[in-house]
């Protein structure tokens, strides 16, 4: 204690201005008369602060010195700090002890969506004027015969004899339009951006989109028109002279709604990374803990399969299905573990995996090179993966086996793609 607190083992006595006898850590004169505040402030003669070896310590000499006063309010305010003080470094003791990290929570809005609030793609043929020759010429009959009915509409019909009349229409092309509409659809008026892409002419450069009607992504004999295109094309790059977009090119002429909760019903769809029967079933069972309140305490939601999750509307909100949806996907669940994954990133070649992803015993011949992963690994002339470690040998040691000998990444992709097609990749192969 001597060494914790200061040299000597002499009794203490601090004078106060209040004229309350303050006993230091081993004693002292006692005074039962009460103080005034100034009895707080520090004399020169206080105990030494002691050193902070430990949490525990701290409270026990506070405790002590508050039990050591004889001033009543000095007391009753030093054993509240103290019992204040426990309470705080307890609670900051359980918040930072390694081993108690709580599982992280997420909402269902981050790893599932809405069955039928996806991308829809709406497409039509359309003609590009204003071509400087290089468009697809009166040798290709389609594009005369779409031009010919163009020209009708607008009041100008052509003869019977279109290749002879229409013989010097080389700055006309026939193209292909189509514009995305985003899972939350788009109103009557909307402008999106439209993208062209030549048939068989040379280059779009300098073109201009003739009025084109798009209709859905089904095709059928009466299509309806969904939207109109029309406008000057930007091409995409200079080395690519087909294919452009036009900016806002395409006007809706008729609401594109997504459906919400066709039947009553709102199906949930789990993302490909967390697609399984054990994810599927916490959603749902998520799902009932939390809103099965407003069905008369009845199941609302059932796994369908590793993917989908049926959520069954309340009657109280069937006229307002966007507000049970909006809190449907408030939901917490506690994140699930997703399974030992490797992503590869073909064009860059750049290889993402965690450290648990395993390999079974294989060999490998890949050009002028044997990998053997195995107990048999270390034959000389073999590029060896250890399994000692583990009962199966880790892929990352195997890809640092590779890296060290410097072996390009390409050849590194083969390699990992030929062991999950023999069946030996304890993971899964997400190829992007």
């Amino acid at each position: 204690m001597a060494g914790l607190l200061g040299k000597g083992n002499k009794r203490a006595v601090v004078k106060h201005p209040g004229q309350c006898a303050v006993t230091g850590p081993f004693g002292g004169k006692r005074n039962a008369r009460k103080c005034s505040v100034q009895c707080c402030r520090p004399s020169r003669n206080s105990p030494p602060v002691p050193t902070l070896r430990g949490w525990k310590f701290l409270m026990k000499y506070t405790w002590h010195l508050a039990g050591r006063t004889d001033c009543i309010e000095h007391r009753k305010s030093g054993k509240r700090w103290a019992f204040s003080l426990a309470i705080l470094l307890s609670v900051l003791t359980v918040a930072v002890e390694p081993g108690r990290v709580a599982p992280a929570a997420v909402k269902l809005r981050n790893i599932c969506r809405v069955a039928g609030q996806e991308d829809l793609t709406l497409q039509g043929l359309g003609l590009v004027t204003g071509l400087k020759g290089t468009g697809d010429g009166p040798s290709a009959l389609p594009t005369i015969r779409a031009l010919a009915t163009a020209m009708e509409l607008m009041g100008n019909p052509v003869g019977t004899n279109l290749s002879a009349e229409l013989r010097d229409a080389k700055n006309v092309a026939l193209v292909v339009v189509t514009a995305r509409v985003p899972p939350t659809g788009a109103r009557r008026g909307d402008r999106l951006s439209c993208y062209v892409s030549a048939i068989s002419a040379k280059s779009l450069a300098g073109g201009r989109l003739f009025l084109t009607p798009l209709t859905g992504p089904i095709p059928s004999r009466n299509p309806m028109v969904v939207a109109l295109a029309e406008g000057p094309i930007t091409l995409d790059s200079p080395d690519n002279l087909t294919s452009g977009r036009i900016f806002e090119g395409c006007r809706l002429i008729h609401d594109v709604a997504m459906p919400v909760a066709p039947e009553g019903r709102i199906t949930l769809l789990l993302h490909n990374n967390y697609a399984g029967f054990h994810v599927a079933q916490e959603v749902a069972n998520a799902i009932n803990a939390e809103l099965a309140i407003i069905n008369n305490n009845q199941p609302l939601a059932r796994a369908l399969d590793q993917v989908a999750i049926e959520v069954l509307v309340p009657a109280v909100y069937r006229d307002d299905p966007v507000n049970f949806l909006s809190q449907v996907l408030e939901v917490e669940i506690i994140e699930p573990q997703l399974g030992p994954a490797v992503v590869i990133h073909e064009r860059s070649g750049t290889i993402v995996l965690g450290g648990e992803v395993e390999i079974g015993p294989v060999v490998v011949t890949h050009k002028n090179m044997v990998i053997e992963a195995g107990p048999n690994a270390g034959i000389p002339g073999f590029a060896a993966v250890d399994s000692r470690q583990s009962q199966n040998p880790r892929l990352k040691g195997l890809v640092e086996a590779l890296n060290a000998v410097r072996v390009p990444p390409e050849d590194i992709v083969d390699i990992i793609k030929a062991i999950d097609r023999q069946g030996k990749l304890y993971g899964r192969l997400i190829i992007e």
